[in-house]
C-alpha cells in the first residue's frame, strides 16, 4: 500500500492539480491574498528568477525568492495603504494554460504551465507571459504549494512595480 492510500490522501493527479493552480490564479486576481497564503506550505518558495535558465535560485539574483516571512511581508505591502505600486494596483485577469506533469511520486506533483496576464491600470493594458512550474504536495489538510517558478519571457528586461503577484 503507498503511502497516499494509508494516509487516506487522494493521490497526486495532473486533473487536481490544474483546478488548485486554477483556484489560486482566480485567487491571485481578486487580490485574495490570505487565502492564497493559506495555499503554501510553510516552506514554500515563491520565485521570480531573472536568469531564464537558473535552477539555482538561491544563488541567483531573482525579483522575488519569498520564504513564508517573506510573502507575508509583500502581501502585508500590497494590501497596507503604504505602497504606491499597491495604492493603485493594476486590475488582472490570468488565463493559465498548457499544463503538463514534469514529475511525481506519492504526495507530490509538479506541474508546468503557461500563464498570460493583462494588467489593466490608468486605462493601459499591460501582459505578462510567463511559464510556470508549480511543485504541489497533497496533504491531510490539502493541496500545498511548495514551490511556484514563475519564468517571465521577458525576465531579463527590467520589470517595474507590478502591485500585484504574479
Amino acid at each position: 500500500m503507498n503511502k497516499a492510500n494509508e494516509l487516506n490522501l487522494v493521490a497526486p493527479s495532473l486533473q487536481l492539480a490544474t483546478e488548485f493552480i486554477w483556484r489560486e490564479a482566480e485567487l491571485l486576481d481578486r487580490k485574495d491574498y490570505k487565502q492564497w497564503s493559506d495555499l503554501w506550505s510553510e516552506t514554500g518558495r515563491y520565485v521570480v528568477p531573472i536568469d531564464p535558465d537558473t535552477t539555482d535560485f538561491e544563488a541567483t539574483l531573482n525579483y522575488a525568492y519569498d520564504d513564508a516571512r517573506m510573502r507575508a511581508m509583500r502581501i502585508e505591502r500590497l494590501t497596507s495603504g503604504h505602497s504606491v505600486s499597491a495604492v493603485d494596483a493594476a486590475r488582472t485577469v490570468r488565463t493559465v494554460s498548457r499544463f503538463t506533469e514534469a514529475s511525481s511520486d506519492a504526495d507530490v506533483i509538479e506541474v508546468c504551465s503557461a500563464q498570460i496576464l493583462v494588467a489593466y491600470k490608468r486605462e493601459r493594458h499591460t501582459l505578462f507571459a510567463a511559464d510556470l512550474t508549480h511543485r504541489l504536495r497533497f496533504t491531510q489538510g490539502g493541496i500545498r504549494i511548495e514551490q511556484k517558478v514563475v519564468r517571465l519571457i521577458n525576465s531579463t528586461d527590467s520589470l517595474n512595480a507590478l502591485g500585484f503577484l504574479l
